[in-house]
């Protein structure tokens, strides 16, 4: 029977085994001190060989961004609540700079900037790593932006055409239709290959999952990913949100994938950025903004690009999203960031409440990429499209106050009514190119004109089915199409002629 002596010996023996097959190396440890927290920021000391954007680890793990390197002092902000942290806890340097989790994994997830799971579900099996923070690509890395990106929204396509590897701000008072407009385009991206990012940033978490569900009902939720920052998540985690949403896009655009990029929006995102400056006592500039504001934006919107051949060809095309007060585009950040995109779609609140909708002024929207990528066979019917639009808004200035018109003007007025009727769209509804281009014929040859205003949503919701059965070449066109042979448009008019008949059978003649 073995004695209490027997089993300590055996246990002594174990134990200078387990001890013998340790690898004992030094480790060095930066460990440091808080000085001060609150708000979302710490002043840290005893870490002088910290470097900028580094990942600080407090107590209880929560994870910290050094964003100002002081002689004595270190200011960060927390990625985390600081429960549990106060004036003398420990902080550790990882000698990391701030990390997101990249790859197929997190297609149709919902996480955070971290990439943490905030759909219930388990961490994504992320196995790569991207700093948040890279440079743009070269200008000898770059390629034309020539390829159309497209929106499925007539208004846009036709008059404000994008392409990919764009960056296009949405802008307009709050409760416009931008982030509908936004989301329309992820939504049409389902008849493409085109990934989608939606980086939601100080936005309701009611607001965020209208727009998880409507891509996930509408659209192709398994090659979208929501990287959200919501209002009431800590300032540091809203102002890395965008960062971390274009390390996950350039991941895909560096293997020669296209990418849309959607920020909602960088007005909450400047706010949270003011706010952690004032907090870490910068000092402030204009609308107490530090004096780095337009950079933090730059250097992120930059990184949208369309990237040369050699280097893969991918694209990142960006939509950041801006909110304006009183239809101020002026103010102090819509100026910015209108200065360094590449043109800008304008919601006017007076039409959104007019019921026209989308509310896009296409008088103050532009794109400075323009025709070249819009897709050849859309190009040729809309040349003319924006001019007779705003002739239109012109003359209809003076009907409202009864002024007699001639037959000529008359015929104006009521070819541009049905335009604007035709420029009307619902959303979750993106249109096709073969129905864009079907209605812009219809326009141009006359055969709206035969029907009722009342009947052109009637119209346009049938065009598709009609389309498929009476004009099928049409329904399958594609961004490469060339202008319409005078064939196929005799054929495509006798359709819409036929369609026009069966919506108002006694109005519409050829």
């Amino acid at each position: 029977m073995p004695t209490l002596t027997d089993d300590l010996h055996e246990w002594l023996d174990q134990s200078r085994q387990r001890l013998g097959a340790l690898s004992l190396e030094p480790r060095l440890d930066h460990i440091g001190r808080v000085d001060h927290i609150g708000d979302g920021v710490a002043t840290v000391r005893g870490l002088p060989e910290t470097r900028l954007d580094e990942l600080l680890v407090f107590e209880g793990g929560v994870r910290g961004l050094a964003v100002d390197l002081g002689e004595e002092s270190i200011g960060c902000v927390l990625l985390g609540q600081a429960t549990g942290i106060s004036a003398g806890s420990v902080v550790r340097g990882t000698g990391e700079v701030a990390r997101a989790p990249v790859g197929d994994a997190l297609l149709g997830r919902v996480v955070d900037a971290l990439g943490l799971p905030l759909d219930g579900g388990k961490p994504p099996d992320t196995r790569q790593l991207a700093p948040v923070e890279a440079p743009a690509p070269a200008i000898i890395d770059r390629s034309l932006v020539v390829q159309p990106l497209a929106t499925g929204l007539l208004v846009i396509d036709a008059m404000i055409p994008l392409g990919r590897g764009q960056r296009e701000l949405i802008i307009g008072d709050r409760g416009t239709g931008k982030t509908a407009i936004a989301v329309d385009a992820m939504i049409n991206q389902r008849a493409s290959d085109v990934i989608c990012i939606y980086a939601a940033v100080g936005q309701k978490a009611s607001s965020v999952a209208r727009v998880i569900e409507a891509v996930r009902r509408y659209g192709a939720p398994e090659r979208c990913i929501f990287v959200v920052g919501e209002a009431d998540a800590v300032p540091g985690l809203q102002w890395l949100t965008p960062y971390a949403a274009c390390a996950m896009g350039e991941h895909f655009m560096a293997r020669g994938r296209d990418v849309l990029l959607v920020i909602d929006d960088l007005t909450k995102h400047a706010a949270a950025y003011r706010q952690i400056s004032l907090l870490l006592r910068r000092p402030p500039g204009r609308e107490a903004y530090p004096g780095d504001i337009f950079y933090i934006h730059s250097r992120l919107l930059e990184r949208a690009a369309k990237l040369a051949p050699e280097r893969g060809g991918g694209s990142l095309t960006a939509l950041p999203i801006a909110e304006t007060q009183a239809g101020n585009i002026s103010a102090y950040i819509p100026t910015n960031l209108i200065s360094i995109t590449d043109g800008q779609i304008y919601l006017d609140p007076r039409l959104f409440y007019e019921d026209q909708k989308p509310a896009v002024d296409v008088g103050r929207s532009v794109s400075r990429v323009g025709g070249k990528t819009q897709a050849p066979v859309l190009k040729s019917l809309s040349e003319s499209l924006r001019l007779d639009y705003a002739q239109f808004l012109e003359l209809e200035v003076f009907t409202r106050f009864g002024t007699m018109v001639d037959e000529r003007t008359r015929k104006v007025i009521e070819h541009g009514r049905r335009i604007r009727a035709v420029l009307e769209q619902r959303q979750f509804a993106p249109l096709a190119l073969g129905e864009q281009v079907a209605l812009l014929c219809a326009l141009g040859d006359g055969v709206l004109d035969g029907i009722p205003l009342d009947r052109i949503e009637a119209f346009r919701g049938g065009l598709g089915a009609w389309l498929a059965e009476h004009c099928p070449v049409v329904a399958a066109l594609d961004d490469t199409a060339k202008a319409l042979p005078d064939d196929v448009r005799e054929r495509l008019r006798a359709a819409l002629l036929a369609l026009a008949r069966s919506i108002a059978p006694m109005q519409a003649e050829p």
